[in-house]
C-alpha cells in the first residue's frame, strides 16, 4: 500500500474479506469501493456482469512477485485516474514501452 499513498487503498485481509469468493467479494467491493485491484487474471471471463459503480483493474505482471507488479504502478495510477465504471480493465506488462 506504500506505492500507493495518495489513495484510499485497502487489501482484502484489512477489510476481512479474504474468505470471500469472487461473486461476494465483487458485490462486497461495489458497495464500499469504487476500484477494485486483482491479480486475479481469470476473472474478466468468470465474471461477465460487474456492478456498473465498480471499476476493475486486473494487473497482469511477469508474476505475482511485487517486484513484477510494481513496474505497472504506471498504468495502474492511470487506470485510477479514469476508472471505467462496470468494466474490466487490464494493466498488463506487456504493454509497457
Amino acid at each position: 500500500m506504500r506505492d500507493l499513498t495518495d489513495c484510499d487503498a485497502k487489501t482484502v485481509k484489512q477489510v476481512g474479506w479474504q474468505k470471500l469468493k469472487n461473486g461476494a467479494l465483487l458485490k462486497a467491493a461495489g458497495s464500499d469501493f469504487d476500484v477494485f485491484v486483482t491479480v486475479d487474471k481469470d476473472m474478466p471471463t468468470e465474471h461477465s456482469a460487474v456492478d456498473p459503480r465498480l471499476a476493475i483493474v486486473v494487473l497482469r505482471g511477469r508474476s505475482t512477485r511485487l517486484a513484477d507488479l510494481r513496474e505497472l504502478l504506471g498504468g495502474l495510477r492511470a487506470a485510477l485516474q479514469a476508472p471505467r465504471f462496470g468494466e474490466f480493465q487490464v494493466v498488463s506488462w506487456r504493454d509497457l514501452a
